[in-house]
């Protein structure tokens, strides 16, 4: 099937904004995740060279992450996007994520980094889009949990913080975050008419079962499996905009379910808030970014028509 004619690209805005909205506030928001392992995707072929571009934030650009060649957007040549293009067959090959971006950077300058939907074109053939972590307030939410920490080890004093007006300023902050997205990818369509336009996940930073690791992750221990809860609501949203807007999903959070930043050192892909292997805080490392491009590769095997 033709990806400008699969399901839902035809649906009225209106009743798109409809089914997000209440998705979004629906339990269904809490995604199932079942822990495997992505099998070595090995070289992927399509039918004929294409021109690739990358765009995302740091989860993408591969902070620290030897080798560093874009110092401003802290990218490395051993990050997913690098990865897929070296197996898959690709003409041309741009990577223009940076860490630190959010939508916004999508339209303006990030340093010496570019807008980043200024590296489209109307012949590019596949774009990854991996973004919207950093609109909800990743780093400061982070930080602000671990702050909290101290004030109730085995309770959730984050939790009580972001829900003390009664709202779930996360969940908010993700709905917020919705359309910032949709209205990215409404751009990369409009940019690049004939490219497949991939939208990929975050993976699972914290254990799937709610269990915590204090102190080498610093949060109470009844707020583990909130901020867990709370990544899985960012993938669902991101899965169901991509959806709402033409473009195919990856899920990266599944198979990276045992390989949070809990785990010892060498099961691990996403690193603690003191880094052991080459990576930024709570970011993947190279092992992850692996992880990731498997994925990627999987879905870019099965072609444009597979949900």
């Amino acid at each position: 099937m033709n990806h400008h004619t699969r399901p839902g690209g035809d649906v009225p805005r209106r009743r798109r904004a409809m089914v997000l909205g209440a998705a979004l506030s629906s339990c269904a928001l809490v995604a199932g995740a079942v822990a495997s392992t992505p099998a070595a995707a090995g070289e992927r072929h399509s039918p004929r060279p294409v021109d690739y571009v990358a765009l995302g934030d740091s989860y993408t650009s591969g902070p620290v992450i030897p080798r560093q060649v874009d110092a401003n957007c802290a990218r490395s040549d051993h990050n997913y996007p690098s990865l897929v293009a070296a197996r898959y067959r690709t003409a041309s090959f741009k990577d223009v994520s940076c860490g630190g971006a959010k939508t916004d950077e999508m339209w303006k300058a990030q340093g010496t980094n570019g807008p980043q939907l200024d590296a489209l074109r109307r012949s590019t053939d596949l774009v990854t889009l991996q973004i919207g972590g950093n609109d909800m307030g990743f780093g400061p939410i982070i930080s602000t949990c671990a702050a909290l920490s101290s004030k109730d080890l085995a309770g959730n004093p984050c939790r009580q913080h972001y829900t003390s007006t009664g709202v779930d300023q996360l969940a908010l902050n993700i709905v917020r975050t919705a359309p910032k997205v949709a209205r990215v990818l409404r751009a990369v369509h409009d940019r690049a008419p004939h490219a497949r336009v991939v939208v990929v996940g975050y993976p699972a930073l914290l254990p799937d079962d709610g269990s915590g690791c204090y102190p080498s992750v610093p949060f109470a221990a009844k707020d583990f499996p909130y901020l867990r809860d709370t990544g899985k609501r960012l993938n669902q949203m991101l899965r169901l905009v991509a959806w709402l807007n033409r473009a195919e999903y990856v899920d990266t959070y599944g198979p990276s379910v045992g390989h949070d930043m809990c785990k010892a050192p060498a099961d691990r892909w996403v690193e603690p808030l003191r880094p052991v292997a080459p990576a930024a805080p709570a970011h993947p490392n190279a092992k992850g970014m692996e992880a990731m491009a498997d994925v990627v590769l999987k879905r870019l095997g099965k072609g444009a028509g597979h949900r």
